[in-house]
């Protein structure tokens, strides 16, 4: 399959999507009385920063937790609520679901594990999960799993509505289970021909990484990135529906008890769908180091980091428009430069990383989103990349 790097004016830093719980009464359905951005202490102003995530709450979002770095100067700030009932600030160091911002550090073992010969990228998914992938998804190597090119459809979940959704989200789903349920359909594309972005092929790959290893996905991540990096505030939620420690609650736009469209808080919802794909738990102060000790090559080293930064020469599935996603990564020009980054969503939460190739400038968020999985990017998101990077 052929590659290629350079300028993709086409593509986008899609908002990942993958999929706590009580209904607000009345007086809370509606936003709060606004906040002013809050830099942190001894910053100076950023106007274009600021504005962004100025007026939180509002229809779209909650809060905003934001860190932007690099040699083109820092800036961290806050805005917007903790909750809506008690209206009180937002916390800056709370923890959030980072949902498919997960991916980049499953990629990151992936190539890790690929490094030191433990992982073939040009073996199939079904080489190392024999009785898991049948023969009809034979030729799915691990690099089309990692690059969204593996052609297998996303298994079946219970729900179609976000209300439904919403009525099973402490059901657990087991990896194998959701690999199992997608196999089993046609597939897409032929392996390599196309581009569609899913979770599934990253289920695949983080059982592909438990099987070289001997280990769970959870513990090999905590060994080769969590820890050597000190990311204290980052975890893996397993079972728990729950965020653990402080964090800012979660809103989304649904149908209530009542019958009436409104706010209901979603902070506490499973994640066991997305599982390598997309359960991570994490804060900006964590992402920000992640994403600046990536880029400067200190996670995956040597030939194997220019894999984040190659994006696969097919067109997307479903638009026709040039791949947009390499491993982990996604690209995107703004500013008349390359920024590369990954978006995620769960149920209340959308969240990026995002860096210039040097590592000039750099951008983490988290957004509490009132329609964290809906097909626009959301409004503060968007406003917070082109105030760090510039337009497209």
């Amino acid at each position: 399959m052929k590659t290629r790097t350079g300028l993709l004016t086409a593509a986008a830093l899609v908002v990942g999507v993958a999929v706590g719980p009580s209904v607000l009464p009345a007086a809370a359905s509606a936003p709060a009385a606004s906040t002013t951005a809050r830099p942190a202490a001894g910053q100076s102003p950023n106007p274009a920063l600021e504005a962004a995530i100025a007026g939180l709450p509002t229809s779209d979002a909650t809060a905003a937790l934001v860190r932007v770095g690099g040699k083109e100067g820092t800036w961290h700030g806050s805005s917007g609520v903790h909750d809506l009932r008690s209206g009180r600030p937002a916390d800056p160091a709370a923890r959030f679901r980072a949902g498919s911002v997960t991916k980049v550090f499953t990629a990151a073992v992936a190539l890790q594990l690929a490094q030191e010969g433990r992982l073939d990228l040009d073996r199939s998914a079904r080489s190392y999960l024999p009785e898991l992938i049948p023969a009809s998804y034979e030729d799915v190597t691990v690099r089309q799993l990692l690059n969204h090119t593996h052609g297998i459809p996303a298994p079946d979940f219970p729900g179609t509505t976000v209300e439904e959704v919403y009525a099973n989200r402490f059901r657990i789903h087991d990896p194998r289970d959701m690999v199992r349920s997608a196999t089993s359909k046609k597939r897409e594309f032929a392996p390599g021909e196309r581009q569609h972005y899913l979770n599934i092929g990253y289920t695949v790959a983080g059982l592909v990484i438990e099987r070289v290893t001997h280990d769970s996905y959870e513990r090999q991540v905590a060994r080769r990135v969590l820890g050597p990096l000190g990311l204290r505030g980052t975890y893996f939620p397993g079972t728990n529906p729950r965020i653990v420690g402080p964090h800012n609650h979660g809103y989304q736009t649904m149908r209530l008890d009542d019958g009436t469209t409104g706010l209901r808080d979603v902070s506490v919802w499973g994640s066991t769908d997305a599982w390598a794909a997309g359960d991570i738990v994490s804060t900006t102060a964590d992402l920000e180091r992640f994403t600046r000790s990536l880029f400067r090559g200190r996670i995956v080293r040597g030939p194997l980091l220019q894999e984040m930064f190659t994006l696969p020469d097919v067109t997307d599935f479903k638009t026709g428009k040039p791949a947009a996603y390499s491993a982990g990564l996604s690209m995107k020009v703004l500013g008349g430069r390359e920024v590369w980054g990954k978006t995620g969503g769960r149920w209340g939460y959308n969240a990026a990383v995002a860096s210039t190739r040097n590592g000039s400038r750099t951008l983490v968020y988290s957004v509490n989103s009132t329609d964290a999985k809906g097909q626009d990017m959301n409004r503060t998101a968007e406003a917070l990349m082109v105030a760090t990077f510039g337009r497209p």
